[in-house]
């Protein structure tokens, strides 16, 4: 139900009978017999029905709704927050509203406030509407019930949750807003949604925004197939949505009770609150005068996922041919800017046949392309070193050869061979200095050669080493502009085969590209991967930690659960990444310019402030 900041929640869309609670409540009890979640979440006025007309005024309808809350509460044997919706007769005028169950006992009901009563809606002629009300309390069941706006709150695990009911969310600034100003992070909407062309759209659209405008989470259900088809249709719609971004969504037309399971991170969530300034200008301004109960959701012993996590969070899934047109027209428009501030100048850029520079050189290519200027005003340069294969470099010529660029060859070996002298390095002791002095050298070849061609050293460098700090200080760390600074090495393997896709000609060598092990080949059949871990790991978890802020236990959590790693290799990876991260920041300090492509950026000068001599060890 709940584990290192995620909480389970059931969406369900019951099978009903309309006008009958009896029933009702049976298909409830049967849903909610062996389902673990931490909320189970019906519809509105799931008891009775949404549709039952006339049949509200009546005392055997009112009554039966209530006996069968009563026996819900009596009898279900789920652990976690239930909420349903019924209709309640408070001392002779009727409401609809969500009672929220935890255990054994009635923890609150909250009345719908905004009472929608045109076209198919009629809901004034029998409900009385929950603004305005000086009510704080109901008797119910020989109990004294909080009642009106609430907000249910797990301090320890920093979970707040509020409720709206369908045309709650609607209205110009919601209930859920108003909570969610008071502190809820969550927002459950238990909804009656009738169906009809183009709705669907509009109401996806109002639960989004609802989310964001909430800096939080927003879940919502609506009754399906089994209401009433009289006069109109109801959706079966459930969605969550979460910080503006639609998360899941499911359509329950079938005449049968169908559950949707989805898991809530409120770490994630809290983070993001944390680093909204318009919330943080907005929140606790007005404080409403409401309830605030408390309830606890248990830690799960085992806790497996409903709906897996992305592998690769940083790579599109989905309409990929827009994403990666959207991506290189980005870096294509920063490049192309760039050159005509500094009046048009050359691009040099180091060649080497893997898939950072091939990233590099397409999008030089691109910009060229978009300005009007000649291919050949990219001079691309191979640098064999002591570690360089015969497959990169082959790689490396056939590309330039096949966009028309200048190239050049500079062996480094001699000039490494030189500098060892000079500093006293052993040449045959492949240590990091032994490494760094031939990144080093590449960098100022390409350095000088910018200067006598009056051009620019193009940054080939990825987001993901900029994280880990895999990269030579004052060497490759360093350009006149940093390309790649915003696209994560999973990012950049998308996009060169989205190239190879796109071009048909270049095919062939950009698949060996994205096929060849990474490596910065400064030693013989060095592999980055074998040093750093798996970029797949490594960009999961920095999507992790700058846009969830999870910390190492959460991290290492996930990795069991998403890459099925043992419990010990898990906690061994995230430990190194998150050390190799903070340990490296004064190379980030010193970062060139570069454009951001994601919603993150690990720029000293935008996104992520922290400064160099941070102590921040996991062990």
């Amino acid at each position: 139900m709940y584990k290192n900041g995620f909480l389970k929640v059931a969406l369900i869309t019951p099978k009903l009978e309309v006008g009958n609670p009896t029933f009702n409540v049976s298909v409830m009890l049967e849903a909610l017999s062996n389902l673990k979640s931490g909320i189970a979440l019906f519809p509105e006025l799931s008891i009775t029905g949404y549709s039952c007309g006339d049949l509200f005024y009546q005392d055997s309808l009112i009554n039966q709704a209530k006996d069968n809350l009563k026996r819900l509460i009596d009898e279900h044997t789920f652990d976690g927050v239930l909420i349903v919706g019924l209709p309640l007769d408070v001392e002779g005028v009727l409401y609809n509203v969500a009672a929220v169950i935890k255990g054994k006992s009635l923890l609150g009901i909250v009345p719908k406030k905004y009472l929608p009563n045109t076209n198919e809606y009629y809901e004034k002629r029998w409900f009385n509407s929950g603004l305005d009300i000086h009510l704080k309390e109901v008797m119910l069941f020989g109990k004294k019930i909080p009642f009106g706006d609430m907000i249910f709150e797990d301090l320890d695990k920093q979970i707040r949750f509020g409720l709206e009911i369908c045309q709650d969310m609607w209205t110009n600034f919601s209930p859920g807003n108003a909570l969610a100003l008071n502190g809820a992070n969550m927002i459950l909407n238990l909804s009656a949604s009738t169906e009809f062309l183009y709705k669907e759209g509009s109401r996806r659209n109002v639960v989004v925004e609802n989310s964001r405008r909430n800096a939080g989470a927003y879940i919502y259900v609506s009754s399906g197939m089994m209401e009433s088809s009289s006069d109109t249709v109801f959706s079966g719609h459930n969605m969550v949505a979460i910080h503006g971004a639609l998360r899941d969504e499911v359509f329950f037309n079938e005449p049968n009770t169908k559950i949707y399971q989805t898991e809530i991170d409120f770490g994630e969530i809290n983070f993001k609150r944390r680093h909204d300034t318009n919330l943080k200008d907005a929140l606790h301004r007005d404080k409403m005068d409401l309830h605030r109960i408390a309830v606890c959701f248990d830690e799960s012993a085992s806790f497996k996922f409903n709906q897996p996590l992305e592998k690769f969070p940083f790579v599109p899934h989905k309409y990929e041919k827009k994403a990666f047109e959207d991506i290189r027209r980005i870096q294509t428009q920063a490049l192309s800017k760039r050159l005509l501030h500094i009046g048009l100048s050359k691009i040099i850029i180091g060649v080497s046949g893997g898939l950072d520079s091939t990233l590099a050189l397409l999008v030089a290519h691109d910009a060229m392309t978009f300005l009007n200027r000649s291919p050949k005003d990219i001079i691309g340069v191979t640098m064999p070193g002591l570690g360089t294969s015969d497959r990169t470099k082959d790689n490396a010529t056939e590309l330039m050869q096949l966009l028309g660029i200048t190239q050049l060859e500079k062996s480094i070996v001699a000039e490494t061979l030189t500098h060892f002298e000079l500093i006293e390095q052993d040449k045959n002791k492949t240590d990091i200095t032994y490494e760094n002095t031939q990144a080093r050298i590449r960098t100022m070849l390409l350095m000088n050669l910018a200067n006598k061609e009056n051009g620019i050293v193009l940054g080939t460098g990825d987001l993901s080493e900029i994280a880990l700090g895999f990269m030579t200080y004052s060497g490759d760390q360093m350009s006149m502009y940093g390309i790649n600074a915003g696209i994560p090495k999973t990012l950049v393997q998308f996009m060169v085969r989205m190239y190879a896709e796109t071009y048909p000609n270049l095919k062939e060598v950009l698949m060996d590209v994205v096929d060849t092990p990474v490596s910065p080949e400064l030693v013989k059949d060095q592999k980055t991967e074998d040093i750093v871990g798996k970029y797949m790991i490594n960009d999961f978890l920095l999507h992790r930690l700058l846009r969830c802020g999870d910390e190492h236990e959460k991290m290492s959590f996930l990795l069991e659960a998403v890459f099925e790693l043992t419990k010990a290799e898990a906690d061994l990876r995230a430990k190194n990444f998150l050390n190799r991260f903070y340990q490296q920041q004064f190379k980030r300090q010193v970062l060139p310019d570069g454009p951001k492509i994601l919603d993150i950026s690990l720029s000293p000068r935008g996104d992520f402030r922290m400064p160099s001599d941070i102590k921040v060890v996991v062990k």
